[in-house]
Parts: structure tokens; sequence; C-alpha cells
């Protein structure tokens, strides 16, 4: 198997997962962004041959081996940020206090 092709198939794969499961792509960490890479090439390098996906072809990477990491690093992800936040999109802004109208804030004009 062609390690540095997994790896590059694996960060790239990882990023795309990071950006799906975040609400808002200016809040990446760095945490969400290497576990999403582990979980890929964990996923291209151990479970997608067991699967009989091939991660890697004869002329590079497979759509189908690419397709199963990034499925695989999605599901990893979604599933720490529900056991660390309690909802599969992480937003970190959520607690933040709405701005409403003027009606909503109890003031009178």
């Amino acid at each position: 198997m062609n390690v540095p092709t997994l790896l590059t198939m694996a960060v790239l794969v990882g990023w795309l997962a990071t950006l799906i499961t975040h609400a808002e792509t200016d809040d990446v960490s760095l945490t969400d962004f290497a576990i999403a890479v582990g979980a890929a090439a964990l996923a291209g390098g151990l479970l997608a041959p067991m699967f009989g996906v091939a991660a890697i072809g004869e002329f590079g990477l497979t759509l189908s081996g690419t397709l199963f990491s990034w499925a695989c690093a999605t599901l990893v992800l979604g599933t720490v940020n529900l056991l660390r936040f309690g909802t599969l999109r992480r937003n970190r802004r959520a607690g933040a206090r709405p701005v409403g109208t003027l009606a909503d804030t109890g003031h009178k004009v």
C-alpha cells in the first residue's frame, strides 16, 4: 500500500468531514481535525480492506475507498461531537443570546 497516498487522502477526507460536521467553518478546532484524519486513515488502511473495498487502486486512489473513508470519518466525528456536545453539528456560538427586535427586549418605544 502506498502510505503517502493514503495519508494525503486521509487529510483531505478528514478536512471535508470536519467542514461537514461544523455549522460554522471558522470554528474548526485542531482536535476535531485530528480525530477526522485519524478516523479516515484507519478506515482507509484497516477497515476498507476488511470489507473488500480497495482504498488504493492501480492508478491511485479509488472512488469507493475515498467515499468509504469519508463516511467513516464523518460518522466518527459526528459520534464524538454527539458525546461531547449533545449534538451532531457543533456550533460554538449557539450559547450566545440571540439578538431580537426592540419589542423582544421589553423596552417601551
